[in-house]
């Protein structure tokens, strides 16, 4: 049977409302996600929550039902709440009516393992939660492995990023490291990495990728360092016909998956 908390001063809202800073996701190692939909896409890909809220009247749902008896049997709690609660743990002002806590993952370099796909993400220092949502939504499309965030990026458990992805966090690999972890770990095996530079002159449609591709896309306002670049062993540009002299990071990596997805079909 759920649990019924209606009191704001509840301990377990407090500490959940608290997940929405970065600080105490990482003192918890967890995260929020909202949304039956999310919810649902997470169980499908074996995330069950340790915690499920939702409001009475979802109570009877079937999907919300069979969610709420998965989490209990894995030891994890059901809590009926109300919408004001709902409102105070996610901080918006039409919030879901059903909202998971779950545990992070581990993002270590070394979980990845690069022959589950010939397609992987790369993000140098990005900081906009709706691109790295759009970019594991894309990764999700074409059937890439993953996303791995190089150096300082936004982090891929807050609030806003896990609300862009619209589930793909849950099904796609993760990973984090620095620039210096990230170079020998690529070097030790396969893989081509391909930088999506402004400073080259060849056309993305002209070459043939080499599985597994790793697409480099760098920093929303300042792209990819010219040392970074240096490494990668194929640099290619998105032709621009406008005033403009670039894409958006994540669209431009989602023209750049479908191309190389067009190339292995």
């Amino acid at each position: 049977m759920p649990r019924e908390i209606t009191a704001f001063s509840n301990p377990l809202v407090k500490r959940v409302r608290n997940l929405r800073e970065k600080r105490h996701r990482r003192e918890e190692g967890l995260f929020i996600a909202e949304g039956l939909r999310i919810l649902a896409e997470a169980e499908e890909a074996g995330h069950l929550p340790l915690y499920i809220f939702y409001t009475a009247e979802m109570e009877n749902h079937m999907m919300v039902r069979r969610l709420a008896y998965a989490c209990e049997a894995a030891g994890g709690e059901a809590i009926e709440t109300n919408v004001d609660i709902l409102h105070k743990l996610s901080g918006k002002d039409n919030p879901q009516t059903v909202l998971g806590v779950y545990a992070e993952f581990d993002t270590r370099l070394t979980t990845i393992d690069r022959s589950a796909s010939g397609i992987w993400m790369v993000a140098q220092s990005l900081r906009d939660p709706g691109n790295l949502g759009t970019i594991l939504r894309t990764g999700d499309a074409v059937g890439a492995g993953g996303l791995i965030l190089l150096d300082e990026c936004v982090d891929p458990f807050s609030v806003e990023a896990v609300r862009a992805s619209m589930g793909a966090l849950f099904t796609q690999s993760i990973a984090q490291a620095t620039w210096a972890e990230f170079v020998p770990w690529l070097r030790a095996g396969p893989g081509q990495l391909v930088a999506l530079s402004l400073r080259t002159d060849t056309d993305y449609r002209v070459p043939t990728y080499a599985a597994p591709t790793f697409l480099l896309v760098g920093n929303e306002a300042r792209g990819l360092p010219s040392d970074y670049e240096d490494e990668c062993d194929l640099h290619v540009k998105l032709p621009m016909r406008g005033k403009a002299d670039s894409l958006n990071a994540a669209i431009a990596t989602a023209v750049m998956a479908y191309q190389v997805l067009g190339q292995r079909d």
